[in-house]
């Protein structure tokens, strides 16, 4: 059992509330009181918390490297094996100010410097990432460290620096980074062909999804883009307009990119199907249900996260594993694409991005007669009689709910960047020489275009 007499209390005033968190039993609370204070806040007293959490957890990994540190503070091993053992348990933050100590005392040991990078990367810190690189790079080795330190610069949005150290990489002599390498160099040559039409800052979230995933975005949000959001939605309610409009977005960057597909595949959730049978009726084409191997086809995805549900309920996964992987001529789309919680496969077109998602079949909020907020039941019709739904709404506003005066003439705030068509059809003619290029890996970070979210 867990001692918690006074001698293994934490006494800094930010712990004790993390600590009495922990004895009303909500662990979740007292990590949110850690991350608050993770950089600052004494690294022993620190473990006292980490260790009494993973006890409730049953994290016997973690509980035994906290109470060796909580011992022995000032402990370099001790450090370190709390710092790795956190970054196993995926508490990054914490495991931050424990390897940069470590490093601190030992400039050239290799491991802590390559853990710290890794907890920096799980965090999306890619610019401290790659400045903690580059300040021992005289020491790096180019695989892991070099290639950690292009990929970081890029992550950051630092194409110079990202295009210099990718220069000075020799070729790997072992097989495993062959694929990492080539995926870097597919990075580089997405960048320069966007920079011919885009900025490439950090407000370029466009320019920077196709950088980083290969993704050309369709649509950004209307919405707080100025207060944080960047194209970003956070809580989305979508609406038969919008699905619409991501479909016609659609046709716009397959014309521009010179793409003829022949057919419309249908994945197997529900979701999909009513936005594959649309998109047929939309784009002219025939709808048949997705088989691995065809080419020339729009794979239709409303969620890949709602494929990924159907794809584990039913046996062996195969749409997924196909897709990791893309057919000449294949094309998938994602209407909507969590972006604080990527899917396992980067969609080719993302209509959208989302923190949290309710379809317009789905139970929406909605405020009655009275003023009050309460919530729709599902739309519980057919595939076809949504997808009919879709094919006739009328223009899109951007906000998922109310309708506007034209596609080309959302409503919204005023803070959002031109997002024409014309914009986006020039944006997809200047890339689609390195569009549809290499696999379909997850997306580990956001990239350098930061977007406030909620908890």
């Amino acid at each position: 059992m867990f001692s918690s007499s006074e001698s293994r209390r934490p006494k800094s005033a930010e712990l004790v509330e993390a600590w009495e968190s922990l004895e009303a039993g909500d662990t979740p609370a007292a990590l949110r009181k850690l991350r608050s204070g993770a950089e600052s806040l004494p690294l022993g007293e620190v473990a006292l918390v980490v260790e009494r959490a993973a006890d409730s957890a049953g994290f016997d990994d973690l509980k035994e490297a906290s109470a060796k540190l909580a011992d022995q503070p000032e402990d370099a091993q001790s450090l370190f094996d709390f710092g790795y053992a956190c970054i196993e348990r995926g508490l990054d933050y914490l495991a931050v100010p424990a390897m940069r100590e470590v490093l601190r005392r030992y400039p050239d040991a290799a491991l802590p410097l390559r853990e710290l990078v890794a907890a920096y990367e799980a965090e999306t810190r890619h610019r401290e990432a790659a400045d903690v690189l580059l300040a021992h790079e005289a020491a790096l080795q180019d695989w892991p460290d070099r290639y950690l330190l292009v990929f970081n610069a890029l992550m950051a949005g630092d194409l110079e620096l990202a295009n210099r150290q990718f220069a000075l990489l020799t070729d790997p002599e072992d097989e495993q980074w062959v694929p990492p390498r080539d995926r870097l160099a597919r990075m580089l040559r997405r960048a320069a062909a966007a920079a011919a039409v885009t900025a490439l800052d950090r407000e370029d979230l466009r320019g920077w999804q196709f950088v980083i995933g290969g993704t050309v975005l369709g649509t950004l949000s209307p919405y707080g883009f100025a207060q944080g959001m960047r194209g970003r939605y956070a809580y989305y309610q979508d609406s038969y307009a919008e699905c619409r409009r991501g479909l016609l977005r659609l046709g716009t960057v397959l014309a521009a990119a010179g793409l003829r597909p022949g057919t419309v595949s249908l994945l197997p959730d529900r979701d999909s199907r009513i936005l594959g049978l649309a998109a047929a009726e939309i784009l002219g084409l025939p709808a048949e249900s997705f088989v691995a191997g065809r080419r020339d086809t729009v794979v239709i995805a409303y969620n890949l996260d709602g494929v990924i549900g159907e794809e584990t309920r039913a046996a062996g996964g195969a749409a997924l594993t196909a897709l990791l992987e893309r057919e000449p001529g294949q094309v998938l789309h994602e209407h909507a694409s969590c972006w604080t919680d990527a899917p396992p496969i980067t969609a080719d077109s993302v209509g959208l991005l989302y923190q949290s998602l309710v379809p317009p079949w789905g139970a929406l909020l909605r405020q009655d007669e009275d003023g009050q907020v309460e919530r729709t039941a599902p739309d519980g019709r057919s595939v076809e009689e949504l997808a009919a739904e879709i094919v006739r709404a009328g223009p899109s506003t951007g906000d998922g709910d109310r309708e506007g005066d034209g596609d080309g003439g959302r409503e919204g705030d005023g803070g959002t960047p031109p997002d024409s068509d014309e914009l986006l059809a020039a944006f997809a003619a200047a890339v689609r020489g390195e569009w549809l290029q290499g696999g379909r890996p997850p997306l580990r970070s956001s990239g350098p275009v930061p977007s406030s979210r909620f908890l």
